[in-house]
């Protein structure tokens, strides 16, 4: 079941080769990651008859390592390698039934070694069954899910070693009043195993600037949520505005608890009710077409409030977005322009700093000079035109690290 945003775990990913993070907290030497990652993709599919369309088989191999290089020394040294493969059954339709059933195994390895090792080595293993059908009568169209999983972490070190049976589902009813438009409503009962971060992390993270604290007594997380979704795809008009409240009756969150370890803010990660609302909302308009091109305008908006019970504010919820962009397409060439409005974020947790409000404006054009489907894209981008100082809301690192300034680049992308 997605979550929605601003409801991940996990840190944030360092982007770009010593991409700096934050000042050490045991000393003055800068402290910046040197990272490295292969990854290869495989996907494939059997066509069927009968009762079934397709088997569809998908499977990725990673390997992840980074190096937090405290000024020319390295620090601690992270390793992750892990394998997801996932098999869906597709049905044919029949009668305006259709669906997919499969089962997806994911493994995942990681290893740290140095002095600021957070969490100790683990391993995670999930394998998953699930089930997704719809049956549509008239105007009318009545969706299921359902999905079990089991979960193990283990962490050899730790003396940690248990398995999490998972259970979630989802229901919907939608409406088309007309081809173009649908509407309709869902209802989803999550379930989430809890992280090895969550279950074993106590030490100094330098990269989140916190002393991280877990707690290997967590249960599953699970959530009720409702969404009820206004859509329309059109010629010209594409539309999409959803709303959103979700009920947690545990949700794991890193709080704040007012105390200092090593020099840091400590963060103890937390299991309790919450409750998240808001909205997304979409829209994408081709106004003009002349010739081989087209002037398409598109705009966005998503807000989420997030509210641990008796407590406060979630920790690092992001404020109210707006995005507004123009695109141009004529032949093979293709310029946007985008403006990014995010508002300041006050409603923040306790021990939180506020964050100011921000614009980001992007340029962008891209050329396929050997046609449209061609494998050569040359790109000449400019992000944040004005080199504005910006903090994401959501980011651990917001005091410290910003988003990057003006940045202006050309590239070439070769796609085979």
């Amino acid at each position: 079941v997605p979550m929605r945003p601003g409801m991940g775990h996990g840190h944030d990913a360092a982007q770009g080769d010593a991409a700096p993070l934050a000042e050490d907290a045991h000393g003055d030497a800068p402290v910046a990651i040197d990272l490295a990652q292969t990854r290869v993709d495989l996907r494939g599919a059997i066509n069927l008859g009968g009762l079934f369309d397709s088997l569809q088989v998908r499977g990725t191999y990673g390997d992840y390592s980074h190096v937090e290089m405290e000024g020319d020394e390295e620090g601690t040294r992270f390793n992750a390698e892990g394998v997801e493969i996932r098999a869906d059954l597709v049905q044919n339709t029949k009668g305006g039934w259709r669906g997919r059933s499969g089962i997806l195994y994911k493994t995942r390895k990681l290893i740290v070694r140095g002095p600021e090792a957070v969490t100790p080595d683990n391993t995670v293993t999930r394998l998953g069954l699930f089930t997704l059908q719809s049956y549509r009568l008239g105007a009318f169209e009545i969706e299921g899910a359902g999905r079990y999983e089991r979960a193990t972490v283990r962490s050899q070190p730790a003396g940690f070693d248990r398995a999490y049976d998972l259970w979630s589902g989802a229901a919907g009813l939608s409406f088309r009043p007309a081809d173009e438009w649908k509407l309709g409503i869902n209802y989803v009962r999550g379930a989430r195993a809890p992280a090895p971060e969550e279950l074993l992390s106590d030490g100094l993270h330098v990269a989140t600037q916190a002393y991280e604290i877990g707690d290997t007594a967590f249960a599953p997380e699970r959530s009720d949520g409702f969404e009820a979704y206004l859509r329309h795809d059109g010629e010209r008009l594409s539309l999409s505005l959803t709303a959103y409240l979700t009920d947690f009756d545990n949700l794991i969150a890193a709080v704040p608890t007012g105390a200092e370890r090593d020099g840091a803010p400590e963060f103890a990660y937390r299991q309790l009710p919450a409750r998240y609302k808001g909205f997304e909302a979409s829209a994408s308009w081709k106004a003009l077409t002349f010739g081989s091109g087209a002037l398409t305008l598109d705009a966005a908006a998503d807000y989420t409030h997030a509210r641990l019970k008796g407590i406060g504010p979630v920790p690092r919820i992001p404020p109210l977005r707006l995005r507004g962009g123009a695109e141009v397409q004529h032949g093979t060439v293709r310029l946007r322009g985008e403006v990014e409005w995010n508002r300041k974020q006050d409603r923040v947790a306790d021990f939180e700093t506020p964050v100011a409000g921000f614009t980001l404006v992007n340029l962008s054009a891209d050329w396929h000079p050997l046609g449209e489907d061609g494998p050569l894209t040359l790109v000449l981008s400019a992000d944040n035109l004005f080199d504005v100082e910006a903090r994401r809301a959501a980011s651990f690192t917001r005091d410290f690290v910003p988003l990057p300034g003006r940045d202006i680049r050309v590239s070439a992308k070769i796609s085979f």
